[in-house]
């Protein structure tokens, strides 16, 4: 029997996994390939569990954070710094890249329900609901109470599900079809850098060592491994049914052409009214507010595990990081900034870092030492080998895409 009180890190992942990219990605998928994607997104669940699940073992069992494991499995200094370099690289500056992506994401919630507010000078022009929501994480995160930012994912969380769920039902779905898609991969043409996104928004390499904090921060006994499984499992089959039903509604809206997460409640107003749009525009909101909040909490453990600090919550260090993260997300936002480039660098760290990362996992996870009798057994060594041939493959396109070559 698991209580509320028993519920938490794997949640925080949910909402972190589930911003303004993959809505997008999915409303895209689900507008331009109506339901033969959706065997990506079960593919992409399959595999973040594993992660996730591998990453909370070892958060838990040795009472550290990923980074710090990271750094402890060198003895080489080269290596070492090395790792530092990319890890930060791809958690620091690719959260502070994204984040900008993030408040605009639950601006443009806000925005489809209440109409623009900015003010324009000739061509300065600022975003006053970019503020609104960078107040809202800040004032979130400043709490330093680890059960209040729990607590206010779930809600945000929940909100996100009943408003796309919702907006799934209301499109009257062929079941049959979500079946077919689900189960019968198909590679339509020109879907292939779509399933790449599909997946590259879900299996995020942040999200494993937020994982990984949050769980070493939560519980400390190997006892509460049973709460850990159910809590993660719970959190990514919620996300699923997000994402799915982000992907079901998209595949109703007909010719509307789908170029970011708002055109989504754009496209089913004309079929079903206000009420579809406000929900949308709830769930949206929603969506960019979570993801507004854990980026820079990522940041936060991130960089203080590497830098060997003090990962508490209301350290003066970790909160410098995190309102360094959030400010320069509202600054980008409201000033519409576009950091393009910034991003690109980040996709590639993050490109790299991915198939590392689980490498880094399987490694560890085999260490019978460190896990005792908690270490992998041979299915789950079979299993995560494909998942980092996968992540390589996922990475290797993501770089070439990005420096041009593909």
């Amino acid at each position: 029997m698991i209580s509320l009180k028993n519920i938490g890190p794997g949640t925080v992942i949910a909402a972190a996994f589930i911003g303004p990219g993959t809505i997008t990605m999915c409303s895209i998928a689900g507008a331009e390939y109506g339901l033969d994607l959706m065997w990506a997104l079960l593919f992409s669940l399959f595999v973040t569990t594993i992660l996730q699940l591998t990453a909370a073992k070892i958060g838990l069992i040795t009472q550290k954070g990923l980074s710090a494991n990271l750094l402890e499995s060198f003895d080489n200094k080269i290596l070492k710094y090395l790792a530092v370099a990319l890890v930060l690289s791809a958690i620091l500056v690719g959260n502070t890249a994204y984040q900008a992506g993030n408040i605009s994401g639950g601006v443009l919630g806000v925005s489809s329900i209440f109409g623009q507010l900015s003010y324009s000078y000739t061509d300065f022009s600022i975003n006053f609901y970019s503020i609104l929501v960078g107040l809202l994480a800040f004032v979130i995160l400043f709490t330093g109470s680890r059960r209040l930012i729990e607590r206010v994912l779930i809600g945000l969380v929940l909100i996100m599900s009943l408003a796309f769920l919702t907006s799934a039902i209301i499109v009257k779905p062929d079941f049959y079809l979500i079946l077919k898609g689900l189960f019968i991969p198909k590679f339509p043409e020109k879907s292939l850098f779509i399933i790449i996104g599909l997946i590259g928004t879900t299996v995020v390499p942040y999200n494993i060592f937020l994982h990984a904090s949050l769980v070493s921060d939560k519980w400390s006994r190997i006892s509460d491994l049973k709460f850990v499984k159910t809590d993660t499992l719970l959190a990514v089959v919620l996300g699923g049914i997000i994402s799915m039903s982000v992907m079901v509604t998209a595949s109703a809206i007909g010719d509307v052409k789908i170029q970011s997460a708002s055109d989504l409640a754009l496209g089913i107003e004309p079929l079903f009214g206000s009420f579809s749009k406000l929900i949308i525009s709830l769930g949206l909101f929603a969506a960019g507010l979570t993801s507004s909040v854990t980026a820079p909490l990522a940041a936060a453990y991130v960089t203080c595990g590497c830098m060997g600090w003090n990962a508490n919550v209301r350290s003066k260090r970790f909160r410098v990081v995190w309102v360094v993260v959030l400010f320069m997300g509202v600054l980008f936002s409201s000033l519409d900034f576009k950091s393009i480039e910034i991003i690109k660098f980040a996709q590639v760290a993050n490109g790299i870092l991915l198939p590392v990362i689980a490498v880094f996992l399987l490694i560890v996870a085999n260490n019978n030492r460190l896990l005792k009798n908690h270490s992998n057994g041979y299915l789950l060594n079979l299993i995560s080998l494909i998942i980092i041939v996968f992540t390589m493959f996922i990475g290797i396109k993501s770089v070439l895409s990005v420096i041009g070559i593909i």
